[in-house]
């Protein structure tokens, strides 16, 4: 294992004494700025979000806040998935059990199709990353569910594409997820990064057998624990956690 800064550490160690809040973080890794969020996904509400109930797509963190119940608050939240024009996912995509978007298997343009891709899955006592053709064999039933690509890291292994030479940078985000589904860390990089040292921060740093490529170019974080909410970018899918008032 490659050698990991005090910040990351003390984040792991405090994981099991946190288990009910949120824990956010900065970080370094090899040179590296990254912002690190841990979720319990047996004791946290962990959710996805699309569009309010007038069906109009929300698209901001704020917006997602303010759709909330009042006794309710955003505690956390990223944009979760690539997609079109009118913000709808590309993907397999599933909201409160109900299906959005069909799952795509083939190859196609853009990082996405660069597979193998992937879908993250959340259930009532768990969330995983799940490679695409593995989660069609499975078909795990998945409250809410989200699909994109690359994956950036498939059973311990980084993807197959990725090489320790690429040029392409850009500040990007995703998710892992320990093999009982109980973890649950999402980062985003707080400089432009390759896919290589991405895959890598989660597999050596974070320790996830599976992760999964959000984005590279809408990338955001909402994490009120250390007074950040990023805006700009309309988003698509957005992943949160919800905490009672």
């Amino acid at each position: 294992m490659k050698p990991v800064t005090f910040a990351l550490t003390l984040l792991t160690f405090l994981a099991p004494q946190l288990a009910y809040a949120v824990t956010c973080q900065d970080t370094e890794y090899l040179g590296n700025s990254y912002t690190v969020c841990e979720v319990d996904a047996a004791r946290e509400d962990l959710r996805l979000f699309l569009k309010d109930d007038s069906g109009d797509v929300l698209g901001q963190f704020s917006r997602v806040a303010r759709a909330l119940p009042e006794t309710q608050v955003l505690s956390f939240a990223m944009n979760a998935g690539m997609y079109h024009p009118d913000r709808a996912p590309v993907g397999h995509y599933v909201e409160d059990g109900q299906p959005v978007a069909r799952l795509l298997t083939g190859a196609s343009k853009g990082n996405f199709g660069l597979l193998p891709n992937g879908v993250f899955c959340i259930r009532p006592d768990r969330a995983d990353v799940f490679e695409t053709l593995r989660f069609e064999r499975e078909a795990p039933d998945c409250r809410f569910a989200t699909q994109s690509g690359p994956m950036l890291v498939i059973d311990g292994e980084l993807h197959p594409r990725f090489l320790p030479d690429g040029t392409s940078r850009h500040v990007r985000n995703g998710v892992g997820t320990s093999d009982d589904g109980q973890r649950v860390v999402f980062a985003i990089s707080n400089n432009r990064v390759t896919f290589h040292e991405f895959g890598s921060f989660f597999r050596d740093a974070l320790n996830k057998p599976n992760a999964l490529f959000f984005d590279g170019k809408v990338s955001r974080l909402h994490a009120p624990q250390i007074d950040r909410s990023d805006a700009g970018f309309w988003m698509g899918p957005i992943v949160g956690v919800v905490t009672a008032d």
